[in-house]
């Protein structure tokens, strides 16, 4: 999206004060590998791309907080106050920033007076890969540098995860606000989402690019059997915890499940766990492969992740085992998996660079015969977490 015409649009909307207008970005993100394992205390290994959500913003007389979406412009201008920040579901999208200015409130950074916002995002809505995560860091990155708060960077991500849990209504972990605002170009980042510790890993796929392929299937999270899946974990791990001093399943080795996975004694429930368990263990080993430069070995644990959600968590669908399945075939595929929340939204691939071409004709034609619709593809590149840009960046 070119300065211009995100300023243009802006100045066509707000009326123009001395203030300064200011640019951000907030990438969406992609999780490599370590699926539904965030809120199971294990690890994930995502990492901030470059497509994502911008953001114009200048301050404004008042105490009216006024927002408007490029890509909903059907919704036009949603304004609210300072004063009167509780959900509305009549303010859609909205309610994320609304969420994130009341919740920085809150916590005591209270601020002095309104903000003209414009955004545009060319993350797909509804495709998983985080546009909502996007547009909360866009929010408290822009909030926190316009009125000077000095907010540490992981207390924003908190407050996101807040603003999806508690605002939202969504019981989601802290994967995705995490990768969006710690984001570094180049790579991934391993999360023990117990501990919160992380270290960030060179992402060195050599002759490979990252493909995201979106089923065009829309996942609305709230409304998915993403919190069944939650619970159902939660009493398999309170089973476990009758025998076992745990606090979450991603403590648990391989070896230490198998032993021990008959106390849940339901068998939805032991494959549910054994997800999460088993999927921790495939992240370690997916980083100490590309430490190694095992790149296929790299690419073997993509394609169990993605069999093991279609299997024991059951969260794919014909669309994104489609697409999974259609990848694996391809001469030049390392891997490929579902990513994000699934039931609908985006797969990955990982793809010799000089066949990519190839394998988005053939994938597309499989997946529009089996389907009856397009899939869309993107090739991805891993970029930098939410942060003010200059003009000539855009």
């Amino acid at each position: 999206m070119k300065t211009e015409i995100l300023l243009n649009t802006f100045n066509e909307l707000y009326k123009e004060n001395s203030n300064e207008t200011r640019v951000f970005f907030s990438p969406g993100r992609i999780n490599l590998i370590g699926e539904h394992t965030d809120y199971n205390g294990g690890h994930v290994f995502p990492g901030a791309i470059t497509f994502g959500t911008y953001g114009v913003a200048r301050k404004r007389e008042g105490r009216q907080i006024r927002l408007y979406s490029m890509n909903f412009v059907d919704k036009g201008i949603i304004e609210f106050s300072l004063d009167e920040l509780d959900y509305r579901k009549e303010h859609n999208w909205a309610n994320y920033p609304k969420g994130m200015i009341r919740y920085l409130q809150e916590a005591g950074s209270e601020l002095p007076c309104g903000l003209d916002i414009l955004v545009n995002g060319n993350i797909p809505n509804g495709a998983g890969l985080s546009s909502s995560a996007s547009l909360e860091l866009l929010i408290g990155v822009m909030v926190n540098e316009m009125f000077g708060f000095g907010i540490e960077r992981l207390d924003l991500v908190k407050l996101g995860k807040k603003v999806e849990n508690k605002f939202i209504g969504v019981n989601s972990g802290i994967m995705d606000q995490f990768a969006v605002g710690m984001g570094k170009t180049d790579c991934a980042i391993l999360l023990d989402c117990n501990t919160l510790k992380y270290e960030y890993a060179p992402l060195n796929l050599a002759d490979y690019q990252i493909i995201i392929m979106n089923t065009n299937k829309r996942r609305e999270l709230a409304d998915s059997k993403y919190n069944e899946r939650r619970s159902q974990c939660e009493t398999a791990l309170e089973r476990l915890q009758k025998e076992l001093k745990i606090e979450t399943l991603g403590e648990l080795s391989e070896e230490e499940f198998e032993a021990n996975r008959h106390l849940i004694n339901d068998e939805v429930l032991e494959r549910r766990a054994k997800h999460a368990v088993y999927e921790n263990q495939r992240t370690l080993k997916a980083l100490a492969a590309l430490r190694a430069g095992e790149l296929q070995t790299f690419g073997g644990l993509i394609n169990a992740s993605h069999r093991s959600l279609k299997e024991d968590y059951e969260v794919t669908g014909i669309e994104l085992d489609t697409l999974a399945e259609a990848a694996w075939e391809q001469k030049g595929t390392l891997g490929a998996r579902m990513t994000g929340a699934g039931f609908g939204g985006c797969a990955i691939a990982i793809v010799v660079k000089d066949q990519v071409e190839e394998f988005i004709e053939a994938v597309g034609k499989k997946y529009e015969e089996t389907i009856g619709y397009e899939a869309t593809f993107y090739v991805a590149s891993i970029g930098d977490g939410t942060k003010e840009i200059t003009k000539e960046v855009l």
